[in-house]
């Protein structure tokens, strides 16, 4: 599964930051995630209290609009 800039996902489990989980977010990346964040995607927009998280693909579902 690929995510692209923008795009509303589901966070179905997140090891960066477990209070994450069951909240949506927004995909930051431009381009599949590298070396640099170890292959996860960056997530934003999560909550109020949670900064931007890092999750593997495995862990994101698109979100339905």
């Amino acid at each position: 599964m690929t995510f692209n800039a923008g795009d509303q996902v589901l966070i179905v489990s997140c090891a960066d930051d477990p209070r994450a989980v069951g909240r949506t977010g927004e995909i930051v990346d431009e381009v599949p995630p590298g070396p640099l964040t170890e292959g996860r995607w960056t997530v934003r927009k999560v909550g109020w209290l949670i900064g931007n998280v890092l999750c593997h693909t495995h862990e994101l579902a698109h979100a339905d609009r």
